[in-house]
């Protein structure tokens, strides 16, 4: 009797920690959870299974893994746990190796698989677990509502709606994912509503699924509308018609609702909160939170994120000091973001380094910061010192890398996610190999990426177009333009002004002014990437005329950029008053505009005149007497025009070590006047200071076909009727300036075709 009384306590004691594993994990107290597993004088497969879980639910992936590897006995929950952990992160490669070893399997470890690979749009890996499941577990319901809604989150509707109607016994689950693919679209359309009427019934999700379908298209009537006929209306519908209110920035309807509401959950009141904060009412949102009857972590949370938002730290920093919660993580990485979000890297490390618990948030938060800074080599340090890393630290990483000018070292660690990549991750890489002017590669990523099945957006498809367009690639240009229609971004303002600037340096300019006319809204940078195509392609008083429209009829305010893009188009049609009377029009030029107008009135022969304007600059100070672009562009002047040498060394003076290719125009303009001495003496400072020439390099294409051309480099490839023409064009140019033959690199654009 006595043995069985104890063992009957052991029991309960062992049932009360393993509850109590699972509470501490589902709160984020991850360190007592272990503490509890660690000090525990007996364990069973329950221990084991709540330890996992609650490392899985709070990023810990590495020490969940290693827990499940040292189980002694594990049963299918175990199995289960782990294969949930790795499809929750995204971890596709490591779940289906788990899945693979498995020793036995339930429809619900087959349909954690057919979601994990339907989360990131491999559908034909998904289809494959789900035929494997039919014959396995007698088709499931579970496995078929796993595969309806990776269809419908991937817009392959039709083929949802085939498998819902072969489903042995769909539930309202089932219908449900369906919808729920329909209005998680950007815009829901006719479809949405056509099937939400289609449903055999509708139950109170479906109801709150169109609702905030609406909301998110920001169709807010239709939104008002389902939701004063949802037949029964739960705390739920009220949350989400309040939330999406905020979140559509309608944040006074929102608070209107949220008074109206018969009862207020946590969650009510947090939204709600947030609503303000986002619309950086903080008086708003620091008085509601003080009138809450309780608050939990992500009341706290979200007040003190508000205030770390707002740029009040110290606030923000206090309240984070009296919250009531030994586990402040989120609110602790709302803190350091907002020291990142103003550059104060020492005051965000100091927060970070005193936190108890760390999660990859809390990692990726201080990382960003350093990469915002340019401090890459600190991001690394901190990147290579992470526990556990996810998919947003890698794709952190490779940005930060990309920005700083680094380009090897982004596609090294790109490299290195092997198939952990997402869109963002692909997007990363081909923006930042564009941005450092590596066009060719940034397309040989952007076709790996479509031969790997992964499915483009409109980024990346906004910056394939950049790469084409500064090659001038029109064929490769005009694929992706197709693209664009095949993907369904026709209506993405970033991809038509992507399309726009690509014509435009192609040199299409019909086909760029057609693209702006046909959008249903252009904004400023649609009129920039014309203004600029117009300039670039002899159309001066064309992107005078667009200019006029712009701040006329379109009523759209100009920006710095649409001064440079008018200021040259005026430069390169010779319209030199009209350049300077909108250059006086500015409120505040920048150096530019500066550049701009000494580069206009320069052209134009009036050099002395461009000089009187920089030395007026000049003496009313400020920061741009000192840049490159203006003295150089006087300096150019100088060369063409004026043939003043000594106007040109003033120039060249004050250039300085700012611009290495100015040393070379002063040089040719001290050749240019037979002053071989002063030419020579120039050289020879180039070579003491390491000046070097940059090789010149232009594109042509032939053929879908595009050729680089680098001055000076030996023909690898000679495609005779290219060849033939660039040898005639490389006489005529080596008569007139001792050119010498071109080199090539080929790129062939075929693979672009979607």
């Amino acid at each position: 009797m006595a043995a069985a009384a104890a063992r009957n306590r052991g029991g309960s004691v062992l049932f009360s920690q393993n509850v109590k594993i699972t509470q501490l994990g589902k709160c984020g107290r991850i360190e007592e959870a272990a503490t509890v597993f660690s000090s525990m004088p007996r364990r069973n497969t329950v221990s084991f299974n709540a330890m996992i879980s609650a490392f899985a639910k709070n990023n810990r992936l590495a020490a969940a893994r290693r827990l499940f590897d040292q189980m002694p006995a594990r049963n299918l929950l175990s199995w289960n746990s782990m294969l949930a952990a790795y499809c929750h992160h995204g971890r596709s490669l490591e779940a289906l190796q788990l899945f693979q070893r498995m020793p036995s399997r339930d429809p619900f470890s087959f349909a954690l698989m057919i979601t994990c690979f339907s989360r990131k749009g491999m559908m034909d890996e998904a289809k494959k677990i789900f035929l494997q499941s039919r014959s396995s577990c007698c088709n499931s319901v579970v496995c078929y509502n796993a595969m309806i809604a990776g269809y419908a989150k991937n817009g392959r509707f039709e083929e949802a709606k085939l498998l819902l109607a072969a489903a042995p016994s769909p539930d309202m689950i089932s219908w449900n994912s369906v919808l729920a693919g329909y209005t998680q679209r950007e815009k829901m359309g006719a479809a949405a509503s056509f099937f939400f009427k289609e449903m055999p019934e509708r139950d109170a999700v479906s109801w709150n699924l169109m609702v905030d379908g609406f909301l998110r298209g920001g169709e807010n009537a239709a939104a008002w509308d389902y939701f004063r006929r949802t037949p029964r209306r739960n705390i739920i519908s009220w949350v989400t018609m309040v939330s999406g209110l905020a979140r559509a920035g309608m944040v006074a309807q929102a608070r209107e609702l949220f008074d109206q509401m018969p009862e207020k959950n946590l969650a009510a009141w947090n939204a709600m909160i947030s609503g303000h904060a986002q619309a950086l009412q903080i008086h708003e949102a620091h008085q509601l939170f003080s009138q809450m009857p309780q608050r939990n972590a992500i009341s706290w949370t979200a007040m003190i994120s508000a205030l770390a938002s707002a740029g009040s730290l110290a606030t923000a920093r206090d309240l984070l000091r009296r919250m009531p919660f030994r586990r402040k993580t989120a609110a602790q990485t709302a803190v350091i973001s907002g020291y990142a979000r103003i550059m104060n890297m020492e005051q965000a490390r100091e927060l970070f380094e005193q936190m108890t618990e760390r999660d990859v948030v809390s990692w990726n938060a201080m990382i960003a910061g350093y990469a915002r800074c340019g401090r890459m080599e600190e991001a690394l340090q901190l990147f290579q010192s992470m526990p556990e890393k996810d998919v947003v630290s890698f794709n952190t990483m490779i940005a930060g890398f990309a920005q700083a000018g680094q380009p090897a070292q982004a596609a090294a660690l790109f490299e290195q996610m092997g198939n952990e990549r997402n869109t963002i991750s692909w997007n990363s890489i081909i923006a930042g190999l564009t941005q450092n002017g590596l066009h060719h590669e940034a397309l040989r990523k952007l076709i790996s990426m479509l031969r790997a099945g992964e499915r483009p957006d409109g980024s990346t498809l906004s910056c394939g177009l950049s790469a084409c367009g500064n090659l001038a690639a029109l064929f490769a240009g005009e694929q992706l333009h197709a693209a664009v229609v095949k993907f369904g971004f026709s209506g993405d303002a970033s991809a038509g002004n992507a399309l726009i600037a690509m014509y435009g340096k192609c040199g299409e300019i019909s086909a760029a002014e057609r693209i702006f006319r046909e959008m249903q809204a252009p904004d400023v940078v649609s009129c920039n990437s014309l203004i600029s195509g117009l300039a670039m392609n002899g159309g001066g008083a064309a992107a005078l005329e667009l200019f006029r429209e712009m701040v006329g009829a379109l009523k759209i305010p100009p920006d710095e950029a649409t001064f440079v893009g008018v200021l040259s188009a005026c430069n390169h049609a010779g319209l030199v008053e009209e350049g300077l009377q909108i250059f006086r029009s500015i409120s505040g030029p920048s150096v530019e505009h500066f550049a701009c107008v000494v580069d206009l009135l320069g052209r134009a022969g009036r050099v002395e005149e461009a000089y009187e304007l920089v030395k007026k600059t000049m003496a009313a100070g400020g920061d741009m007497t000192a840049t490159a672009g203006v003295w150089g562009a006087l300096l150019a002047a100088c060369r063409v025009h004026c043939r003043n040498p000594n106007l040109a060394g003033v120039a060249a003076g004050e250039l300085a070590d700012l611009e290495k290719n100015y040393y070379v125009g002063l040089s040719n303009v001290h050749a240019e006047e037979g002053r071989w001495e002063e030419a020579e003496r120039v050289r020879r400072m180039m070579r003491e200071k390491k000046v070097r020439k940059e090789t010149g390099c232009s594109w042509i294409e032939v053929n879908g076909e595009v050729r680089a051309f680098a001055a000076g480099g030996p023909g690898q490839h000679r495609v005779s009727p290219t060849w033939g023409v660039l040898e005639t064009l490389t006489e005529q140019i080596r008569r007139m300036t001792a050119a010498t033959a071109a080199g090539e690199l080929t790129f062939n654009t075929a693979d672009v075709e979607g």
